[in-house]
């Protein structure tokens, strides 16, 4: 004991005081307080470089660090986000078998559901908020089933419930440091690299802490990209349906696969070469056992009204929400010197068009036959996605720094150390976006992924691929 104490003292140090500093952030901090939300993520973000840089060769114990890390929260109510009050709504409505995204919390309130009741209703219509409250449910099915599961094991405690999808969480992070590890020595990078995800301050308070199910979305879609380096093409549909029924954003990657089926010389389960119509034919069977899978995900809840207002919930966050955004933030402000008024309804129209347009360049213009070349692309799909969105929540930066690590690429990383200042928003006299900061934020995260893109690895050596 003594000999391991004495061994480890300085990751043992680092890693009491970032429980220390976990426990301040998960139980005494509100969102306002950013003049103690910024040094206390900061302090974390800085021991967390520290404790990889000092843990090389001593890989479990950093896995231990990060499932104690994310314990730390486990008791605690999420302070950042309000959006697992909707989660435990949904889930009991769920579990009644009633359709979530036919009814409205609003709709509750105002005595027009008069057949249906909700455990802690006016808890957690107050807690989600009146614009939630207003809105139809916009979370994919594999989302309902695990927000029903929190309902299942806890019908009428908001803690209880927070307590099982955190679990939920935990799993999901897990998951994705044994297929993470699995899926960087399968393509001969280095394993410690994981770690950028694991005991990342931005992941642990993000997904763990205040319960948004990027890490279960990932979890499916990280498992999918090792099966695909294994050759079991077929399984990796299947999880990327799942996956695209817990968020809808892995569907932006589904154009990237065309090269990868069509150039992919060798399949490692095959002994023979790839023709382009065997490819073809791949790619048609990826691509239905996907979708099916979709389908099939949705069919419970079907209907014409099911459809009009999902689409039109997804369509809020293209033509109505604004929060950190970029580029838009830029065009919104030539709009209002040139006709004097938000131009959100037109522009968010244009921006999703130029999305497709860039991903459609990535999947006919570039080669994206080898595995690490496709995450490469699906990287800088969803990378170019956020730059153009008028909506980027703090969580959303959990899709690329995953994908990031199976690249060349780090700025998802410095992304993840600036993120928290999308936080200053929320101020004690309200919501008040500060441009500076936001400025502060692209202006570097953009800067890095620059002088990657144009100068770094412009000096180094590729990415191996995986081995055949």
């Amino acid at each position: 004991m003594l000999y391991f104490l004495k061994l480890y003292k300085i990751p043992l140090l680092f890693a009491v005081i970032s429980v220390a500093l976990y426990i301040s952030f998960g139980y005494d901090l509100q969102r306002s307080d950013v003049a103690k939300l910024f040094p206390l993520y900061g302090a974390l973000f800085f021991l967390a470089h520290k404790l990889i840089q000092v843990t090389k060769g001593n890989f479990w114990i950093l896995f231990v660090f990060g499932i104690v890390f994310r314990m730390v929260f486990l008791l605690a109510i999420p302070n950042l986000s309000q959006d697992f009050y909707r989660f435990i709504w949904d889930g009991r409505l769920f579990l009644q078998g009633i359709n979530p995204y036919l009814f409205t919390p609003e709709m509750y309130e105002k005595g027009l559901l008069p057949n249906i009741n909700v455990n802690q209703a006016k808890e957690l219509i107050a807690g989600m908020g009146a614009l939630n409250a207003s809105h139809f449910s916009n979370y994919p099915p594999v989302n309902q089933l695990f927000f029903s599961i929190a309902a299942l094991f806890s019908k009428n405690s908001i803690l209880g419930s927070v307590i099982v999808l955190r679990i939920i969480m935990i799993l999901a992070d897990v998951g994705i440091f044994y297929f993470g590890r699995k899926l960087l020595k399968s393509l001969n990078l280095n394993p410690h690299t994981i770690f950028w995800y694991f005991i990342n301050p931005f992941i642990i308070i993000e997904l763990t802490g205040n319960l948004h199910f990027e890490a279960v979305m990932l979890f499916f879609l990280l498992w999918a990209l090792y099966l695909f380096s294994k050759g079991r093409w077929i399984w990796a549909a299947v999880l990327i349906g799942i996956s695209v029924s817990v968020k809808l954003l892995p569907l932006l990657f589904l154009p990237l696969f065309f090269n990868y089926f069509l150039k992919n010389k060798k399949d490692k389960n095959d002994s023979l070469p790839n023709s382009t119509s065997l490819g073809i034919k791949k790619l048609i069977l990826f691509y239905t056992v996907c979708l099916l899978t979709v389908v099939v995900t949705f069919l419970p809840f079907f209907s014409s009204e099911f459809l009009q207002n999902f689409t039109t919930t997804i369509g809020l966050w293209f033509q109505n929400f604004e929060f950190n955004a970029s580029i838009y933030y830029i065009i919104r402000w030539i709009g209002f010197q040139t006709v004097g008024w938000n131009i959100i309804a037109t522009v968010g129209k244009i921006l999703p068009l130029l999305v497709i347009t860039f991903i459609l360049i990535l999947t006919f213009f570039r080669s994206n036959e080898t595995l690490p070349k496709l995450i490469t692309a699906m990287l800088f799909g969803v990378s170019f996605y956020f730059l153009l969105s008028t909506t980027v929540h703090p969580w959303y930066v959990a899709t690329p720094l995953l994908l990031c690590l199976f690249t060349n690429y780090r700025f998802p990383v410095v992304w993840s150390a600036l993120i928290v200042l999308s936080y200053s928003a929320y101020g004690v006299d309200g919501f008040d976006e500060n441009p500076i900061l936001i400025a502060v934020e692209y202006a570097v995260v953009i800067g890095f992924a620059l002088w990657e893109l144009f100068i770094k690895n412009k000096s180094k050596p590729k990415i191996q691929v995986e081995k055949k």
